[in-house]
Order: structure tokens, then sequence, then C-alpha cells
């Protein structure tokens, strides 16, 4: 009787875990985003182009310019300097 209902509950989460709809999408910082007036900073960062930016733009008194969030992302470091050393 036990690992019936151990069975059954392992079972009802496992459904529950699947109705409760997808899991969160993958944050991603696209390069261009849409910006003005109601739209907030940095913007709607939903864009891979600057030609669709603008299409999403057009007709709307709205901008678009490059995700704050790409353009100033850490760049890879390159060689490290060290102390001189005299050789």
């Amino acid at each position: 009787m036990r690992n019936a209902m151990v069975a059954i509950l392992t079972l009802s989460a496992a459904l529950a875990a699947t109705l409760a709809g997808p899991s969160p999408a993958v944050a991603y910082d696209y390069p261009y985003c849409l910006q003005g007036r109601g739209i907030g900073i940095p913007g709607e960062c939903a864009y891979t182009s600057y030609a669709q930016c603008m299409a999403s733009a057009s007709g709307r008194a709205l901008y678009c310019s490059i995700n704050p969030r790409v353009a100033f992302a850490q760049q890879r470091r390159g060689r490290a300097y060290g102390p001189y050393r005299d050789y």
C-alpha cells in the first residue's frame, strides 16, 4: 500500500511539472534595441539586425540603437602584462 502511495505521488508530481508550462526562456542580449517614449532604457532589445529594428520602429516615432549591454560587455582579456623583467 505504501509503495502504491509513493508511486501515485511521484506520478502526480511529474504530471504537475509537465503541465506547469514551458521553462523560462534563456536570456540573450541581442545587438539592437528599439528605444523611444514609453519604452524605457535600454529599450526592447530583441533584434538581431538593424534592418529588423528599423522595420519595427517604422511609423511608431521610435528609433534604434546598439544594445548597451552588448556594446559595453567585458572584452576578452589579451595578454596579461606582468612586472618588468630584465633578461
